[in-house]
């Protein structure tokens, strides 16, 4: 059982930044911060969690079995991850490429202590093993210190694709979809830094600044981090209903009004990225109609468009109302990874995307959030992130597009090298 304790906080900015930094005295820590994006479908503005009571780290061999019965026995809050290797378990799939991150397919821990920030108001859900430690722990955070910037240690961040090497993968993508394997493939490459030392509380707060995402995640589990600075969310889960927000479609945001105006209206008319937007949101619907009452799947809007700091986004809204007989872990399963960051056929794309890439995704491309007591949850997409072991001092950052047979190689390119642009800039 949990205790509440409520607080008025008069500077929001500063203390969610005191919070994230008396939360690294922690192993496990998850922030989820919309960065005040407003969401009709989104109960709160910022969630932190720390200090796992319980905890559940798995392999993706019987993945999603194990996390079901973990959510049923807990029936509490927990925060955690899936990573997009668990497709192994949900199809006859594997995952061979090289791996330097090596964090664990799933994670999910049971905190001790949860802040939940609505508006101006913070509620402090503890546990009540420790609910004597409410005024301690407000006061300790109200006093930390917000550090000044360290001094930077060089990364040099390196392509584990050359230019050329991504022409020519690319190449043999769209030989795939001439011959009717598939008809969109999202293809993605890593950028890395080996012996890299950073602070992974500076980049995140570093990365937030310049982007503002509304799914951003500070993560932690000992020497794992992932700081991402996400737009997409993958699924949520509100009563019977299930929302799901693939994007598709990107296009560079400009200093000038005029410009940028342009930029988002050519977005809006591109008939490539409004394909491949159309595609991902046919392929989702289908994976929510596996656990979907029948007739309860609907899109709400198609190819919206959305501007964030660093890009204009195409996004799509589908919702389906659940069938009684099916589990909240049975509507992850049938719907995992996202579409958009797959491609259509699933099963077939998933497949070339093992071939042409050179790394294992890991937890890019998987999904970050957490469930309620009452079996509701929220997920995000890992997409803008920066992964990093500590042990290990692997420094690691992935992006894609999807390829499709109108596809340009060299656009394709110059796509990701956009995504690629905040990370970097951060890092560098």
């Amino acid at each position: 059982m949990r205790t509440s304790v409520y607080k008025q906080i008069h500077n929001l900015k500063q203390f969610k930044e005191q919070l994230l930094i008396w939360s690294q005295q922690f192993q496990e820590v998850t922030l989820l911060d919309s960065n005040d994006h407003k969401d009709i479908y989104s109960k709160y503005d910022c969630i932190l969690a720390v200090d796992g009571i319980t905890a559940i780290k798995t392999d993706s061999f019987n993945a999603f079995e194990d996390l079901k019965q973990y959510q049923q026995i807990t029936k509490d809050w927990i925060f955690g991850y899936l990573s997009y290797d668990l497709k192994n378990d949900v199809e006859e799939l594997n995952s061979n490429n090289f791996d330097g991150l090596e964090f664990p397919d799933l994670f999910f821990f049971q905190p001790k202590k949860i802040f939940i920030f609505k508006e101006n108001v913070l509620e402090m859900r503890y546990l009540n093993m420790c609910d004597d430690e409410f005024e301690s722990d407000f006061a300790e955070i109200q006093g930390t210190n917000i550090f000044k910037e360290s001094v930077a240690y060089p990364i040099a961040i390196k392509a584990r694709i050359s230019k050329e090497e991504y022409l020519v993968k690319v190449g043999k993508l769209l030989d795939y979809i001439h011959h009717g394997d598939c008809y969109e493939a999202n293809f993605c490459m890593e950028f890395y830094a080996q012996n890299g030392t950073i602070n992974p509380i500076e980049k995140y707060f570093k990365l937030n600044e310049i982007s503002k995402a509304p799914f951003a995640v500070y993560f932690k589990n000992q020497q794992h981090h992932l700081l991402s600075a996400s737009p997409e969310r993958y699924l949520k889960k509100d009563g019977d209903v299930l929302i799901s927000q693939p994007i598709k479609g990107t296009a560079r945001r400009f200093s000038d009004p005029a410009k940028d105006a342009e930029s988002k209206l050519a977005l809006a008319k591109d008939p490539k990225e409004r394909a491949e937007n159309i595609m991902i949101t046919d392929l989702v619907r289908n994976d929510l109609s596996h656990t979907a009452q029948k007739g309860a799947v609907s899109v709400t809007e198609l190819c919206g468009l959305y501007s964030f700091l660093q890009v204009h986004q195409m996004i799509s809204t589908i919702t389906s109302k659940i069938d009684a007989q099916y589990s909240a872990v049975d509507t992850l399963k049938t719907t995992f990874p996202m579409g958009s960051m797959t491609g259509a056929p699933k099963v077939s794309v998933m497949k070339i995307i093992e071939e042409l890439e050179e790394t294992k995704r890991g937890l890019y491309s998987g999904a970050v959030g957490y469930f309620t007591p009452e079996g509701d949850f929220d997920f995000n997409v890992v997409i803008r992130s920066i992964l990093y072991n500590h042990k290990k001092k692997y420094v690691s950052f992935s992006v894609g597009s999807a390829i499709t047979a109108l596809s340009n190689p060299e656009l394709e390119y110059e796509e990701c090298l956009l995504k690629a642009k905040a990370m970097r800039e951060v890092l560098e």
